[in-house]
């Protein structure tokens, strides 16, 4: 009996399985170059986050842009530059401190995390520690027109640890992701040729 109630235990935190891919409306948005992102209610107050954008640069300058600590205040417009804790020599993982400043909505927020990187195609993070109660996801890129192009997937189950309805919560995840992807759309188109 105790050994079934840790299995249950283990399965109602396991990370999601990540394989959304946009279909229908979302590609229709995605044509017309803009941002899709959807957030449905999970146990726990947690939100699964599922968004995408098309960008008109190559996966290798998307990540670039993405990876680079110094571009986190274009992208998220209430965030520092994060900083790197500690990483592999190899480049095959690294852990980061990233803070956003708060809102009407959200507080400050403090999140540490570890992403798992195989170059120019997936970011796998999880949480370590900070605000964040939950936060388990993946960064997807995929070649577009013969790799002159990137559509990058996100997918993000969180949850944070603050006093604020799950509902209200949910809303400002569906509202600030679609403006993150942009950003990055921007950055990087503005670096194409350059």
């Amino acid at each position: 009996m105790r050994t079934l109630g840790l299995v249950l235990a283990a399965a109602t935190i396991a990370p999601p399985a990540f394989a959304w891919e946009p279909t229908g409306p979302a590609l229709q948005t995605l044509s017309s170059g803009q941002a899709w992102a959807e957030v449905q209610g999970e146990a726990q107050g947690a939100g699964l986050i599922h968004a995408a954008v098309d960008i008109p640069a190559p996966p290798k300058l998307v990540w670039a842009v993405m990876t680079d600590c110094r571009e986190m205040p274009k992208l998220i417009a209430n965030g520092d530059p994060c900083r790197v804790l500690s990483a592999d020599p190899g480049g095959t993982w690294d852990v980061r401190e990233q803070v956003t400043h708060g809102n009407l909505i959200m507080p400050p927020i403090r999140n540490v995390y570890r992403s798992d990187y195989e170059p120019y195609t997936v970011i796998r993070f999880h949480r370590l520690s900070g605000d964040l109660r939950i936060e388990d996801g993946v960064w997807r890129f995929e070649p577009l027109n013969g790799g002159r192009g990137t559509r990058v997937i996100y997918e993000n189950l969180v949850a944070a640890n603050i006093p604020a309805p799950s509902m209200l919560v949910r809303q400002a995840l569906r509202s600030d992701t679609p403006k993150v992807l942009m950003n990055l759309r921007r950055e990087c188109a503005a670096r194409v040729g350059q």
